[in-house]
């Protein structure tokens, strides 16, 4: 009886950790296409296309011949929704270990987007493996023909959806909760509507966060997007150490479960796999990238400084995570009244390859890069020009606008003065000369005032702290000073410039 109650136990468990998984995947997609940037996305669309779709497709096919191959007693259509839930590289993993390693904006640009994209191509052939394994039949031609029509429809109705969400946050609401809850709706809003006529949902989702995050500075107020994207930091950081502790608690469960393979088959298996993940990404992405420049001499004179060592990096990047992982979770415990066939097997693989391409790749990265001895890339003259001309800028208007009449002397000398110290320590660094040395100086000049500002903040807060513990000042005053001196403190540190 202990036993049975055991058993019902894990698979209630089980019931729910697959529910779950399924709810997850949809707000991290829309939370990395809210991070995206529209024009980076749209200057990259080529190199992105073919690696968000191309090679998803690719990958899909021929780890499903390789599992068909080397992996006793599972099917074709079980083969295809396994190369579909491990095809798409993962968008958090990419970002989090390429992050301070100096490459080229470029190539962030088109790993994201290819992160982005891929995701939902990958779930929309996911969905069509599912569908084979439940029918037993799959019929290229009319897939074919059915993708082009859910992918146009599911675009179409994702930016539909983001155009009247936008209305919504312009015109109806303007309170910084209720427009927060909102953004968590909304991927939710989007997938249901597009799958209630049968079309992507997963690009649906994705279409409306690129049009929502292209639209955010006209939607939303600062309070609103502060807190809207602190939320969104937690709610992702949450959900992606879920989906690794969902599989954890299913792990042992799932090894329990794979009766028909011994352990040493499923480490050979596992290995198999996770080598033709790999090498599958470096057979797809140097024709990709090689053939186009080849047959376009436009193209050749417009990415001059195309290098084959950011190809090699491209190739290498290619980290499988959470999505994949909660899309294998999310696999259906029964078909047509009968257990999904291979499940726990199809798990167990793509935890696997996410373990070794995280091990594999994402260690190594920082090695790889630093053997091909690659130019660090900055932007820190970027966005010093940008922050100079804005100070310009709002001096002009200042002087412009702000009538004498109408404004003392004192306070407007007191307005433009703010602008004026900007401008000024931000001359004082003069850059002329070469890309390092201008970078050196403004970093040394800008983060140099911004410290001494910041240690200024500090004694202001510890004169809140002795007002606080005298217990003589009203906490609700104190309260609204500490606010402030935190936002201030927040900029600051949004201004250091890190090169």
């Amino acid at each position: 009886m202990e036993n049975f109650e055991i058993i019902v136990l894990l698979l209630t468990l089980v019931t729910i950790l697959a529910t779950v998984a399924k709810l997850i995947k949809f707000p991290l997609l829309y939370g990395a296409a809210w991070n995206t940037s529209w024009h980076e996305f749209k200057s990259n669309i080529r190199p992105i296309s073919l690696a968000g779709f191309g090679l998803v497709f690719f990958t899909t096919t021929i780890v499903a011949i390789i599992a068909h191959y080397f992996i006793a007693n599972i099917g074709w259509p079980e083969c295809f929704v396994l190369g579909a839930i491990v095809s798409p590289p993962d968008a958090v993993a990419a970002t989090s270990i390429t992050k301070g390693l100096g490459l080229h904006k470029r190539i962030i640009s088109i790993l994201e987007g290819e992160s982005l994209v891929n995701d939902a191509s990958g779930l929309i052939a996911y969905k069509y493996g599912i569908a084979a394994v439940a029918t037993g039949t799959f019929v290229f031609w009319k897939a074919g023909a059915d993708f082009l029509v859910v992918v146009s429809a599911g675009i179409a109705i994702g930016l539909a959806i983001g155009y009247l969400i936008s209305l919504v946050h312009k015109k109806l609401l303007n309170d910084p909760l209720i427009e927060t809850t909102l953004t968590f709706l909304t991927p939710y809003i989007s997938y249901l509507i597009a799958e209630h006529f049968h079309v992507s949902g997963v690009l649906a989702v994705v279409s409306t966060g690129l049009y929502i995050t292209y639209r955010q500075a006209e939607m939303f107020t600062s309070a609103t997007r502060m807190q809207a994207i602190a939320s969104w930091q937690i709610v992702e950081f949450v959900l992606n150490g879920v989906v690794f502790i969902l599989i954890g608690l299913q792990l042992r469960h799932i090894l329990d479960s794979i009766n028909n393979h011994s352990f040493s088959e499923l480490l050979i298996y596992s290995g198999i796999i996770s080598l033709g993940v790999i090498v599958v990404r470096f057979i797809w992405v140097y024709p990709a990238a090689y053939l186009p420049r080849i047959m376009s001499k436009k193209l050749r004179e417009r990415e001059k400084g195309f290098s084959s060592k950011n190809v090699l990096i491209v190739s290498w990047t290619g980290m499988r995570g959470v999505v994949s992982m909660a899309a294998a979770l999310a696999l259906p415990l029964t078909l047509n009244n009968q257990p999904f066939p291979n499940r726990d097997l199809i798990i167990f693989l793509t935890f696997a390859v996410i373990i070794a391409t995280l091990v594999l790749q994402g260690l190594s990265l920082p090695s790889l890069i630093k053997a091909l001895r690659i130019p660090k890339y900055s932007i820190v003259e970027e966005e010093f020009n940008i922050r100079y001309k804005m100070a310009n800028h709002t001096i002009v208007y200042i002087e412009e606008n702000l009538s004498l009449g109408e404004i003392s002397d004192e306070i407007l000398s007191q307005i433009k003065t703010k602008y004026e110290i900007k401008i000024n320590k931000m001359g004082s660094t003069s850059l002329v000369g070469t890309q390092s040395s201008k970078d050196s100086r403004a970093e040394l000049v800008f983060n140099q005032f911004n410290t001494i500002q910041a240690q200024l903040i500090d004694a202001e807060r510890d004169y809140v702290k002795q007002l606080r513990k005298a217990g003589k000042t009203n906490d609700e005053v104190l309260r609204k000073i500490e606010h402030e001196l935190d936002l201030e403190e927040a900029r600051l540190g949004l201004e250091k410039f890190e090169i």
